[in-house]
């Protein structure tokens, strides 16, 4: 299991050169790599999520797009599209940004929910339907998607189905004093490329992704998960609780997350990291509860802290 964390150990250490930042949320994405989701992250503009994205991409040696959502986006521009050739009178058909390693989709809740929909088949299942046909995606194929949580004019809201395919929900937040005054020495402010270094490749990240289902589970960490998705499904706060995907996701996540860790087997701090950023996305508050005030992120910390953690033997 070095074998993982050498790799993590590799990536983090390119993509640091270039991103200041809590580094849980390179470590966040790269488990979510490795468990086969994907990542939504809502932040305001301006604290790296593109950089880190761009960052990753070239680290991890794979193909790398980038879509912006605005309210005339439509899915062809996502999937691809057919062009009449007229001098042979057939059609030639182009790809679309989908087909990649790593799609950035910008403000994704300003495209429009047809548009947003169309990523559903291919988050779910790595294939698009096109032209009567449904075409496999490249593996791995990682879906990171950015929207802003504090502006909402000309937006349109992800519907649950699409959030519930987001394996992790989370904000990169502001850098420490530290890592901000290491943006202001080290980096310059205007930069056409990202200098970061090859040091792994699609080939690796399945080899890794294989490994995920031996990282060890004991039974009381998988009765964790189950409470835990019971607690948020039980709480009146909430209108909407984790789904049998949403304990799914905290699940392989943990395992991910151990492995990359160097660890073969899951501890509940694990459990415990992901519980925030994969329930995050997928509850919601009543009307009642936001009225009063409440936030979903406080909820969830607080049916951490009330539901004992177990005790676990080293395996």
């Amino acid at each position: 299991m070095d074998q993982a964390k050498r790799w993590r150990d590799r990536v983090a250490a390119q993509v640091s050169r270039v991103f200041r930042g809590d580094p849980r949320a390179v470590d966040w994405i790269l488990t979510a790599l490795l468990a086969g989701g994907h990542v939504l992250l809502e932040d305001v503009p301006g604290v790296g999520k593109t950089l880190l994205a761009k960052a990753l991409a070239q680290t991890l040696g794979g193909e790398f797009s980038r879509v912006q959502g605005t309210p005339d986006l439509l899915p062809s521009d996502l999937l691809g599209f057919s062009v009449y050739r007229p001098q042979d009178g057939t059609f030639e058909f182009r790809s679309g940004p989908v087909e990649t390693f790593l799609l950035l989709f910008d403000e994704i809740n300003r495209a429009s929910p047809r548009t947003q929909s169309a990523l559903l088949q291919a988050m779910g299942e790595g294939e698009v339907s096109r032209d009567g046909r449904v075409v496999a995606l490249p593996d791995p194929f990682l879906v990171l998607a950015t929207e802003n949580p504090v502006e909402f004019e000309g937006t349109f809201p992800l519907p649950e189905a699409q959030k519930d395919r987001f394996l992790l929900t989370f904000r990169i937040g502001y850098p420490t004093r530290d890592q901000e005054e290491s943006i202001l020495t080290d980096l310059p402010f205007s930069r056409r490329g990202v200098d970061v270094e090859v040091v792994s490749s699609p080939e690796e990240v399945r080899t890794l992704r294989a490994l995920v289902p031996e990282v060890h589970a004991d039974s009381k960490v998988r009765d964790y998960v189950l409470d835990l998705a019971r607690a948020t499904r039980n709480e009146t706060a909430f209108r909407l609780g984790l789904s049998p995907r949403g304990s799914q996701a905290l699940f392989t996540g943990a395992k991910a997350l151990a492995l990359i860790r160097g660890r073969n087997w899951v501890l509940p701090d694990d459990v415990k990291e992901l519980f925030l950023p994969v329930a995050g996305g997928r509850v919601s508050l009543t009307p009642g509860a936001a009225a009063r005030g409440l936030e979903t992120g406080a909820v969830l910390s607080d049916l951490l802290e009330r539901l004992p953690t177990p005790a676990l033997v080293r395996p």
